[in-house]
């Protein structure tokens, strides 16, 4: 896997202690911001990769403008970027977005820095060789890919930080095989006739993460904060065998695995060989996790007991009047992170390393004049940024 380090202009190091929550205070982020091939296509036409470079190419597209004043406005320190394309070059899409976009300053908004981040290779779109949805098609993407994509880095990660990553240190669980999960909701799936969905030659190669599962530290004051970044798969898209929603629920499994001790995690390895689970206390998980413990298709279980779990602090849930406006008629609607109504998005601290100091949805209100920002998928994402202000202790 590669990573790539942004060095920063020294003009511009002085932004790094302007960040958007208060002094003393670290404000981390997720935002799933559709910057993936297929938003840049006519209806219709297939992507094929070069979408988001093509968007990046110059500094005025407007739905990539709104992204970034998005950003530039809440001024998150460490963000995760869900459905951001990856690219093995950084110069076809990371650089671009962040010296032509969060580099320049949007209406109304100032210009931000990243000097660190980290983009590592996904699932989807990789040919898996096999054919996964049943179709007696050997159809190399889509269905038939690692995760579902339309070619390699479709729905990629991306994660900026304000503060120095410790690149040596990451782990990446991308190639984490599927059967090697105890107990997971694989082994057992059936098609209507009752044979095994996946054959046991199937079962011995399929991965786990539909993109990619990363624990990436970074250095804080001296202090290490984890950041466990993934994109559970939709748990929909497929039949009543149900198996995306089955690999939506062992994906964060994965999660809820790793935080519980060595007798939990001690079936967890990493893409270099390391095995176990969290190698520390603080972290945060963050991302589009395509689940909800009240609403949508998910199995709940999972999403539950991660939400649940001892070692991460419970209380204080982002929240937005925007969210209760979109959906007026639903008592879970202020917790929405999506345009289509769910809480899809998360930020989960540790319980233990932090105050929770506040916590929120970027989603204005029709009669907020930033509104415009979020008013449908075309202008920004049809999710949003999702920030807590945490306070860090010891």
């Amino acid at each position: 896997m590669q990573t790539f380090r942004v060095q920063a202009l020294a003009l511009l190091c002085l932004l790094l202690m302007a960040g958007g929550a208060g002094s003393g205070t670290l404000r981390v982020a997720t935002f799933n911001v559709s910057m993936e091939g297929g938003n840049y296509v006519a209806k219709g036409v297939t992507p094929s990769g070069h979408e988001l470079p093509a968007a990046l190419s110059n500094s005025d597209h407007p739905q990539i403008r709104n992204i970034a004043e998005i950003i530039q406005r809440v001024r998150p320190d460490v963000l995760l970027l869900n459905e951001f394309d990856y690219d093995p070059d950084p110069q076809k899409g990371v650089y671009p977005f962040l010296q032509r976009y969060l580099a320049q300053g949007q209406p109304g908004a100032e210009p931000i820095d990243y000097p660190y981040f980290y983009q590592g290779s996904v699932n989807t779109g990789v040919d898996s060789g096999m054919d996964l949805d049943r179709d007696g098609v050997l159809s190399g993407t889509g269905n038939d890919a690692f995760g579902f994509g339309l070619y390699p880095g479709h729905y990629g990660m991306l994660l900026l930080s304000r503060f120095p990553i410790r690149y040596e240190d990451i782990r990446s669980f991308q190639h984490f095989l599927w059967k090697d999960m105890p107990d997971n909701l694989m082994a057992d799936m059936r098609t209507d006739e009752g044979a095994l969905w996946y054959p046991p030659d199937i079962q011995k190669r399929l991965r786990l993460s539909s993109k990619s599962h990363w624990d990436v530290p970074v250095t804080i004051n001296g202090r290490t904060l984890h950041i466990l970044a993934s994109h559970p798969t939709p748990p929909v898209f497929d039949g009543p065998e149900d198996r995306n929603g089955r690999r939506n629920h062992d994906e964060i499994r994965l999660w809820v695995d790793y935080l519980s001790g060595e007798e939990e995690a001690h079936y967890i390895y990493d893409d270099a060989g390391g095995r176990g689970g969290l190698r520390g206390e603080r972290f945060v998980i963050m991302g589009d996790l395509n689940a909800s413990m009240e609403e949508g298709d998910a199995r709940r279980e999972s999403i539950a007991e991660l939400l649940g779990h001892e070692a991460v602090r419970r209380g204080l849930i982002p929240t937005s009047d925007g969210g209760r406006a979109n959906r007026a008629d639903s008592p879970f609607s202020p917790t929405h992170t999506a345009a289509w109504g769910m809480r899809a998005d998360y930020v989960i601290p540790s319980r233990q390393g932090w105050k929770v100091q506040d916590a929120g949805v970027f989603w204005p209100t029709r009669s907020d004049p930033l509104y415009r920002l979020v008013k449908n998928r075309r202008a920004s994402s049809d999710h949003r940024l999702v920030w807590v202000d945490l306070e860090l202790v010891d």
